[in-house]
């Protein structure tokens, strides 16, 4: 089952974000998100008009899709970008497929012309996932990113809509 995020669901999100933030190249990032720092982007996403949304699998959040703005400004107000994260158990199980069509759904009926995403050049399955479900890579961007004692690229893919 595909449904918005409730605060309820900060403590699974955690639990299924944090390793990927402490244990992988996948995202840049090394601060890991709290329950309560979620908590607030879920009211901020909200203000915003942007969707979070929670996969559940036997009751249990198994993954997760939101976005949020691409770029500060109106020119940019039609294009977004977003974050997919699936639990390690539901990787290959087309839950990400469906999470992404339900994010996909809500963009549209946003007016969005497009959404982008920011892979890790270190993340094949990442960059093949989105070529799959139609996103097209556009850009790399050397060595934006730095974790791990080095510096990583990042590809940018994107998803226009017709």
């Amino acid at each position: 089952m595909i449904r918005d995020a409730g605060p309820e669901d900060c403590a699974a999100v955690a639990a299924l974000w944090n390793p990927v933030i402490r244990d992988t190249p996948i995202t840049f990032t090394t601060l890991e998100k709290t329950v309560a720092g979620l908590q607030q982007t879920l009211a901020e996403k909200a203000a915003a008009g942007f969707p979070f949304l929670v996969a559940e699998v036997a009751g249990a959040v198994a993954g997760f899709a939101t976005y949020g703005a691409f770029r500060n400004g109106p020119g940019y107000a039609r294009t977004a970008e977003h974050t997919i994260i699936l639990g390690p158990g539901a990787r290959g199980t087309g839950l990400g497929r469906a999470l992404m069509a339900a994010l996909e759904a809500r963009a549209r009926a946003a007016g969005l012309h497009s959404l982008i995403a920011g892979v890790s050049a270190e993340n094949p399955a990442g960059r093949a996932f989105h070529a799959a479900i139609g996103f097209a890579e556009i850009a790399v961007l050397p060595e934006v990113g730095y974790k791990f004692g080095r510096y990583m690229d990042l590809v940018l893919m994107q998803k226009r809509f017709a």
